[in-house]
This record gives structure tokens, C-alpha cells and sequence, in this order.
């Protein structure tokens, strides 16, 4: 480990010179990647260093400890070794995370999807306060959320929604979002008080750029109407609805919320892209078995992975047995306690996968 952090560390101080050469932001495509090149390297070389200093701390102490006749500077020097033994293996655990190869669609947007599932308007109500908590958890981290598409009921919730969400490194703390989310409670239609069981469905895509993912226009079957609405200025009388079908796998992406067909097709361009994406991502996983591991929670949608039970005041999140008891702030976005936690275990579970199999 330590050999590759020098030449992580040298690589640093190259593109470090790099930067600062004459004319470099001349070519503003080369310069953003220097840039990100820079950043990522920054906190792997920065960990590196202060790992060093604390070692060389260590050092100095333990020569004072073997050195010293002063009971009273003996004990200074065993306290601070202590202190300093258990930082420096928590900072070799974190080089070691960090350490660990990118997924390289971390840096990505992601495209959203939420689908309401078993129990009727209950249901629909849930996947509204869903999508809520996920346009919070945006707005948190300064990101931005916008709806691409969405299904709403009488009743105020949703059958489904597909959003967009832009910013740093969206897909690293969404992706283990994807699954089965359950809540328990007495919906506001129940006279008698019984809890009920509702569940949605939530997915979260990489967005797929051009590049990722080519799509031949000759497999595109591209049909235009007029969207639907509930009335008044919602119902547009022109074929600006655009229905995207690619032919080779029958993924099928229907988009009608601006009253340009131009807009809706590149919006339902986006999300094909990532569709196709995801199903070709999943043949390769299937394709390499043998690293299902390292792949648990890359977003299953049968997988139950959350309960909200609002008589208890309490979120539960299965895959990992973690527990609070303040759903109110979950439900204003406050994610990152679940978000962090499932990154860390999924991060351990991965080290640990490259461990046996070095």
C-alpha cells in the first residue's frame, strides 16, 4: 500500500505542476480534467501526509519514552502514543477506503424513478412523500431536481415520477436508494385506526451520456400524441407527446410534460439512455458471478430495503439494521445518516472482497 501511495502522491505533484504551467486553461476541456484529476487525488494525498506526520509524531515519542528519566514526561509520552497509535490505524483504514477503484459512474446525475406499488391511494400518497424527501435531500446538498415526467391521482399522490437530479457526485450517495420502500400507518381514509402496509418502488439510474450509450436511430420506433391532462390548459391539442420504443429490447419511454416535442424527445432520450444502460450494466454482472458480493445493493427493485412506521416514529433500513427514531427529519430530506452508513458498509464489504482476492 505504501508504494502505491507514493506514486499516488507523485502523480499529485505532477499534475500540480501541470496546472500551474503557462497557458493550460488555454484548452478548457483538458483543464477540467486536470482539475477533477487534481481534486480526487487531493484528499487520497492529503490522508497520506497527515498519516506520515502522525508517524513521525509517534517516532519522537517513543524515543522520549525509551530516553526519558522523568516519571512525569514518561507518562506525557504514553498518553500521546496511545492517542497517536489509535490515529494512525484509523487513518491506514481510511487510505485503504479510498484506496479502494472508483466506480466510474459516481461523478454521474441520476435519473429517478418512483413507481407506487401495493396499497392504493396509500400508496400514491407515499410515493409523493418520497419523491418530497428526495427534492429536500437535493436541495441539502445543493443539487438540482428536476421532474421529467410525472403521474399524479386525485387524491394528491402519485402513480409515478421520473426526475433528474444534477450536481457532484449524485450517483455515489444515491445508488443504494434503489429498492422496495415500505410505510406503516393509519391513512387518512381509515376510520376504524388499523395500520395498513403500503409499499413504492424507487430506482435510481446513472444518466448515460451519448457516449455511453449509443443508440441507433434505426432501432428507435418514435411516436408523437397529444398528452393527457386533466383539463383546461393541461390538455395540449397538438402531437407534442413524444413515445420513445427501442425496438431491440422493447424499453418503451413516454414523455409529455413540456408542449414542445422537441423537449419531450430529449427528455425521453435521457432516460432510455440510462435504461439502457442499467440493462446492459446488469448483464454484466450476471455475466461475472463470482463478484456478485461486491455488488449487493447496486439496486435492486424487488429488494425491501426500507420501513417507515409513523406510529413509531421510527425508519428502519433492512440490509444494514440501522434504526432512528426521528422519522420526522427523514422525512424532510435529513438522509444522511442513512446514506453515510450504507456507503461506509458497502465500502467495508467491497475491501474485503479485494482483500480475499488478493
Amino acid at each position: 500500500m505504501l508504494e502505491k501511495l507514493a506514486q499516488v502522491e507523485q502523480n499529485y505533484e505532477e499534475i500540480t505542476a501541470q496546472i500551474s504551467a503557462p497557458g493550460v486553461t488555454s484548452d478548457i476541456s483538458a483543464y477540467t480534467k486536470l482539475m477533477k484529476q487534481h481534486s480526487a487525488l487531493g484528499e487520497i494525498v492529503g490522508k497520506y501526509r497527515e498519516v506520515k506526520r502522525m508517524k513521525e509524531e509517534l517516532a519522537g515519542a517513543n524515543e522520549i519514552l525509551a530516553s526519558s528519566n522523568d516519571d512525569e514526561m514518561r507518562e506525557l509520552a504514553e498518553l500521546e502514543i496511545a492517542e497517536l497509535e489509535e490515529n494512525v490505524q484509523k487513518g491506514e483504514e481510511d487510505l485503504k477506503f479510498l484506496l479502494l477503484p472508483k466506480d466510474p459512474n459516481d461523478e454521474k446525475n441520476v435519473i429517478l424513478e418512483i413507481r407506487a406499488g401495493t396499497g392504493g391511494d396509500e400508496a400514491t400518497l407515499f410515493a409523493a412523500e418520497i419523491l418530497r424527501i428526495y427534492a429536500r435531500y437535493s436541495e441539502r446538498q445543493g443539487w438540482k431536481m428536476e421532474i421529467l415526467e410525472m403521474s399524479d391521482t386525485g387524491v394528491g399522490g402519485i402513480k409515478d415520477a421520473v426526475a433528474v437530479i444534477e450536481g457532484d457526485n449524485v450517483y455515489s450517495k444515491m445508488r443504494y436508494e434503489s429498492g422496495v420502500h415500505r410505510v406503516q400507518r393509519v391513512p387518512q381514509t381509515e376510520t376504524s385506526g388499523r395500520i395498513h402496509t403500503s409499499a413504492i418502488t424507487v430506482a435510481v439510474l446513472p444518466e448515460a451520456e451519448e457516449v455511453d450509450v449509443q443508440i441507433d436511430q434505426n432501432d428507435l420506433r418514435i411516436d408523437t400524441f397529444c398528452s393527457s391532462g386533466p383539463g383546461g390548459q393541461s390538455v395540449n391539442t397538438t402531437y407534442s407527446a413524444v413515445r420513445l420504443t427501442h425496438l431491440p429490447t422493447g424499453v418503451v419511454v413516454s414523455m409529455q410534460d413540456e408542449k414542445s416535442q422537441i423537449k419531450n424527445r430529449e427528455k425521453a432520450m435521457r432516460v432510455l439512455r440510462a435504461r439502457l444502460q442499467e440493462i446492459e450494466e446488469q448483464k454484466q454482472h450476471d455475466a461475472l458471478a463470482s463478484e456478485r458480493k461486491s455488488q449487493v445493493g447496486s439496486g435492486d427493485r424487488s429488494e425491501k430495503i426500507r420501513t417507515y412506521n409513523f406510529k413509531e416514529n421510527r425508519v428502519s433500513d433492512h440490509r444494514i439494521g440501522l434504526t432512528t427514531h426521528q422519522l420526522e427529519l427523514v422525512m424532510e430530506g435529513a438522509l444522511d445518516e442513512f446514506i453515510d452508513a450504507l456507503t461506509t458498509h458497502y465500502q467495508t464489504e467491497k475491501l474485503k472482497a479485494e482483500t480475499v482476492a488478493a
